[in-house]
């Protein structure tokens, strides 16, 4: 049995594809997980450094 891998996203990506790549992993919508990015960037702040540090640590989805 194979694990689940998180990957950012090559079908599902506006910008990297981290948001795209959560929701695959999670198995919700990718736009819950923008909107949520939004949600985080506007209240507490954190919503852009947190892409950023997702985009230079999650790996890109392999090809196919």
């Amino acid at each position: 049995m194979e694990g689940k891998r998180l990957f950012r996203s090559r079908k599902e990506r506006m910008i990297a594809g981290v948001c795209g790549g959560l929701a695959q992993y999670l198995g919700v919508d990718s736009s819950i997980v923008r909107l949520g990015f939004l949600l985080l960037g506007l209240t507490v702040g954190g919503g852009f450094l947190a892409y950023m540090v997702c985009w230079l640590i999650i790996p890109e989805e392999p090809e196919a």
